[in-house]
C-alpha cells in the first residue's frame, strides 16, 4: 500500500505535467503516478489547466497528461502555460518529459501498427519527425527528463516511483531485485551482488522450467554449503547500513542480485532477502526483471510449466 504523496509544499498546489513524444510512454507514466496517489487526468485541453487549478482540491496532487492530440495544443500555448505556472505563487509545477530515440519509436509503431497522430495517412516516421521538431521548445523546459528507449514498461514505472513516490512518511523503502548479467546491470541499483558462484538449478531437469520463487528451487539453492554464510553476511551488512542510509535522508534503496539468466539463483536470493528485511520491520518490495520480461510475474507453482 503506497502512502499518498504530498499535496502541497509551502502551501502550494502540486502539479506534474507529463508530455513527450507519442509512443514514449506517457500513458504508462500517468498510470504509474495514479498508482502513487496522484489525481491523474490524461489529454486535458491546455485551456482547462488553469481553470482546473482554480477549483477546489481533492486532497491529492495532480498529474496531467499533455500531448499533441489535445484539441488546442500548440507549442506557443504550452510554453505560455509553463510561464504562467512558473509565476503562480500558489502552484508548484514540474514538467516531466518522456523522450525516446526515433528508431525505437518507429519500431514501436511498426509493432503496434498504429497511426501517428501527426501523420494519420502517412508513414509513422514522418509524424515522429514532425512531432520531435514541434516539441523542441517544450523539451527544453523540462524539469525532469526520462529517456525511455531502453526501458520496459516495468522499468519506467519503477523510475516514476523513484522520482515521485511519497515523501510524507519519511520511511526508507527498499526494493530487492533480481536480474540477468546477460542483459546488463539494473538501472539505479545501490548495491549489486553476484550470486553466480552458487549451484545452478538450471542443470537440474526437474527445476529448469521453474524460477526462484518456487520452493523446490529455493531449497536447492540453499543446499549449497556456500549459501548460508553468504546470505548471513549479506543480511548483516544490509541491516547495518540501512539505519545509516535513513539517517542521511535517503528515502529509497535498491539491492540487486544477479545470476546468469536471472531466473533461479538471483530470484531465490531476492525473495529470501526481502522476506528477512520485511520481518525486521523494513518497508520492502521485490522485482524480478527477467521474469517481468517473460511475463512470469503471476502466481508460482512448483510444477515445471514454463519452457
Amino acid at each position: 500500500m503506497t502512502d499518498t504523496p504530498r499535496v502541497q509544499k509551502d502551501g502550494r498546489k502540486r502539479l506534474i505535467l507529463v508530455t513527450g513524444a507519442s509512443g514514449a510512454g506517457r500513458s504508462t507514466a500517468i498510470n504509474a503516478l495514479e498508482d502513487l496517489g496522484f489525481e491523474a487526468i490524461d489529454n486535458l485541453p491546455l485551456s482547462l489547466v488553469e481553470r482546473l487549478l482554480d477549483g477546489p482540491t481533492r486532497g491529492a496532487p495532480l498529474a496531467l497528461g499533455i500531448d499533441v492530440r489535445n484539441r488546442d495544443f500548440s507549442t506557443d500555448a504550452m510554453v505560455a502555460l509553463l510561464d504562467d505556472l512558473e509565476s503562480d505563487p500558489d502552484v508548484e509545477a514540474e514538467l516531466l518529459y518522456l523522450d525516446c530515440r526515433t528508431d525505437v519509436l518507429i519500431r514501436r509503431y511498426s509493432e503496434t501498427r498504429r497511426r501517428h497522430p501527426l501523420a494519420p495517412s502517412e508513414s509513422p516516421d514522418i509524424g515522429i519527425t514532425r512531432e520531435m521538431e514541434l516539441l523542441v521548445p517544450v523539451r527544453a523546459r523540462a524539469d525532469r527528463l526520462i529517456e525511455t528507449s531502453e526501458l520496459t514498461v516495468h522499468d519506467l514505472k519503477a523510475e516514476i516511483s523513484e522520482l515521485f513516490g511519497t515523501e510524507a512518511s519519511g520511511r526508507l523503502t527498499i526494493s530487492v531485485e533480481s536480474f540477468s548479467y546477460k542483459r546488463g546491470l539494473p538501472r539505479g541499483a545501490d548495491m549489486v551482488l553476484d550470486v553466480r558462484f552458487l549451484a545452478n538449478p538450471h542443470w537440474q531437469e526437474s527445476l529448469r522450467a521453474l524460477d526462484g520463487r518456487a520452493t523446490d528451487v529455493q531449497d536447492f539453492v540453499e543446499e549449497d554449503p556456500r549459501f548460508a554464510p553468504f546470505f548471513d553476511r549479506v543480511l548483516d551488512l544490509t541491516q547495518s547500513l540501512l539505519p545509516a542510509f535513513k539517517d542521511e535522508g535517503k528515502t529509497s534503496l535498491t539491492l540487486a542480485f544477479g545470476c546468469t539468466g536471472g531466473q533461479h539463483r538471483s530470484v531465490a536470493l531476492a525473495e529470501k532477502t526481502a522476506r528477512a528485511l520485511a520481518e525486521a520491520g523494513w518497508q520492502v518490495s521485490t522485482r524480478h526483471r527477467e521474469l517481468e520480461r517473460r511475463g512470469l510475474t503471476g502466481p508460482v507453482a512448483n510444477e515445471g510449466t514454463q519452457a
